[in-house]
């Protein structure tokens, strides 16, 4: 089967080279010349693990192409996805559809041959309704229908959640449309992939209700974080107890800084929006998006309080290392990622930032110009007052906490995703602080 991928991006990418792995035969369109010129010479736009190596492997088998030409690349095309993005509106929080809407009139004008037009990229409710009217008022008397079938992809994990997913869920209106993406995800039967399939509005809800349930889960176990401190339990006994319920699970029960990256944040808030423009508000969810934004400052005060009872003594004048810049591990994604407040508080508060992430530097050095980007986790901490895990990366996890002392000029150690055990850093003369533990 032919498939077009309209959107070289995130989604669209690790789609379009996972598609093209299941034996089909993949374009991926994408009006960044630029961008699509460094695909075709191996370069990715972004940094997932195995992706690299499985767009190459597909280029050479013949079955993974990049253009940037619609009109040519949809021809013959049984599925046309759209992933482009969807950006957090400026102004009042809803999902920006403008890029949606263009592609959508674009393959109207070019339709040569039936095909279902599916929605890949993350859309509120309705938008399925939007592209199935625009494409019908262009006049085509081409055949088509338009399907809602929303990604669940996990940044750092995406190839195996693609090839190994949960569940695929695809809102269609007719059979046609269901039978051609039954084929589309034919292969995936051997792994025994439920398929769900509902209303094209179905759908759309799901992919929203689903970040926003996981948003809420991590907003609760920080908050009961917080309560751990003051009661003197542990918020990591806590998260076990409770996750051992099958009816909570343990997944997203991690405490730590908050929720950031290119999903929670925008979706929360398009959530709001559309609950808001159907007269059904949801309270809950307004509360997880204040309780998160706030959480983020409230570490960078965190880290200030450690250095004040400390021998360092106040935060101004003083040198925090910051090891880890990235929303979460295994991606260069900095969106909403919680440095980025932890930072302007600490900066606020008079302190120098240095700071060092595996992947991420390059794009956090532009969103932070203040801050000196070291070389090494250990350079970084060389004649700091404070050491603050911010993401967890394996790097960080097995760090010579010996040595790290003998680099800082005062051992302080404030790790917000409790990867360190307390007896152990406190064993090596470190002020240690952590989230949600005595």
């Amino acid at each position: 089967m032919k498939i077009a991928m309209v959107g070289s991006g995130y989604v669209g990418l690790v789609s379009g080279a996972c598609f093209a792995d299941f034996g089909h035969e993949v374009v991926c369109i994408d009006e960044d010349a630029a961008k699509i010129e460094r695909l075709r010479e191996g370069i990715m736009p972004i940094f997932e693990p195995g992706l690299a190596e499985l767009v190459a492997t597909n280029v050479r088998g013949g079955r993974l192409s990049f253009s940037t030409t619609l009109a040519e690349s949809i021809e013959g095309a049984q599925a046309i996805f759209i992933a482009v993005g969807t950006p957090s509106r400026r102004g009042d929080g809803h999902a920006d559809l403008s890029y949606v809407y263009a592609v959508a009139q674009e393959i109207a004008d070019a339709l040569t041959s039936p095909a279902v037009v599916v929605t890949k990229s993350t859309v509120p409710v309705g938008t399925g309704d939007e592209v199935e009217r625009i494409i019908r008022d262009s006049g085509t008397p081409i055949q088509f229908a338009v399907v809602s079938n929303p990604e669940f992809l996990r940044e750092g994990a995406a190839i195996p959640d693609f090839k190994r997913p949960d569940r695929i869920v695809i809102g269609a209106e007719d059979d046609w449309a269901r039978g051609v993406m039954t084929e589309v995800y034919r292969p995936l039967f051997l792994n025994k992939a439920p398929l769900l399939f509902t209303s094209r509005r179905s759908s759309e809800l799901i992919k929203y209700a689903a970040n926003a349930f996981l948003a809420t889960k991590i907003t609760f176990i920080n908050e009961m974080a917080d309560l751990c401190e003051k009661v003197g339990s542990d918020v990591q006994d806590v998260a076990r107890g409770i996750g051992l319920d099958n009816r909570i699970g343990s997944k997203f029960l991690h405490a730590g800084p908050g929720y950031g990256g290119s999903c929670f944040p925008k979706d929360t808030l398009a959530l709001l929006k559309t609950a808001e423009d159907y007269g059904s508000p949801v309270r809950l969810v307004e509360a997880v998006v204040r309780v998160n934004e706030s959480r983020k400052r409230a570490m960078g005060r965190k880290v200030i309080e450690a250095l004040t009872e400390s021998a360092a003594g106040e935060a101004r004048g003083r040198k925090v290392a910051l090891l880890g810049l990235t929303f979460k591990p295994n991606t260069d994604d900095m969106r909403d990622a919680p440095s980025l407040a932890i930072v302007q508080t600490l900066i606020d508060g008079g302190a120098e930032v240095v700071a060092y992430d595996p992947e991420g530097m390059d794009l956090a050095a532009a969103m932070m110009p203040q801050v000196h980007m070291a070389k090494s986790a250990y350079e970084a901490v060389t004649g700091a007052d404070a050491m603050v895990l911010v993401t967890e990366w394996d790097a960080f996890r097995g760090l010579d906490l010996e040595r790290v002392g003998q680099l800082m000029r005062q051992r302080v150690l404030v790790d917000l995703r409790n990867v360190y055990d307390p007896s152990e850093a406190r064993a090596a003369g470190f002020h240690y602080s952590s989230v949600g533990r005595s």
